[in-house]
């Protein structure tokens, strides 16, 4: 029996190279630079066949994430236990990302599309491990003292630092991680 498909079928080598063209470019030349001509070419492919597929850069940009082509390091939070060493440990891998001068660009760029996409403002805050997690830990918490009634604040506090280093191009202090969560989150 024949099967019909309706539409166009992606070709996954296709995709895969659009997917890497997009992660490489917005590293290389930020987001503002970042455009569909120019994943296009990066990839060898039509640019008819990048708009067949995604409907923006954001899209494009989303999908990459999601495939782990973007943060090649795992950036989640890690649950051992122990909320404030977990919470160090994450701010310090995002933190070693951030003393770089490709991994701050890379930051102010996936923020600046996060900006115009909110779904890959979402991607981005899930791949970050700030997608609720971190809060519903800090309210659970007793680490969290007096800031469990204020999990939501706590948890934007740490990605505020994140994001304004990223921001700002300037690079973490060594011991910024740990003296940020203490701050936090003291006792």
């Amino acid at each position: 029996m024949d099967e019909h498909r309706t539409g166009p079928r992606r070709s996954e080598q296709a995709r895969l190279a659009v997917l890497g063209a997009a992660a490489e470019l917005l590293a290389r030349t930020g987001y503002e630079n970042l455009t569909i001509e120019a994943i296009a070419r990066q990839a060898g492919v039509g640019k008819q066949t990048i708009y067949r597929w995604w409907p923006s850069r954001g899209a494009i940009l989303a999908e990459a994430l999601l495939e782990g082509l973007i943060f090649r390091q795992e950036l989640a939070v890690g649950d051992t236990g122990d909320l404030r060493r977990d919470l160090t440990d994450w701010v310090e891998r995002v933190h070693a990302v951030l003393a770089t001068d490709q991994g701050r660009a890379l930051f102010r760029a996936l923020l600046a599309a996060a900006a115009e996409n909110p779904e890959l403002g979402e991607l981005l805050r899930v791949q970050l491990g700030a997608d609720g997690g971190v809060r519903a830990r800090l309210a659970a918490s007793g680490e969290a003292g007096p800031a469990a009634g204020v999990a939501d604040e706590v948890a934007d506090a740490i990605a505020g630092v994140i994001i304004l280093r990223a921001l700002s191009g300037q690079a973490p202090a060594a011991g910024s991680a740990a003296a940020l969560i203490a701050s936090l989150l003291p006792g």
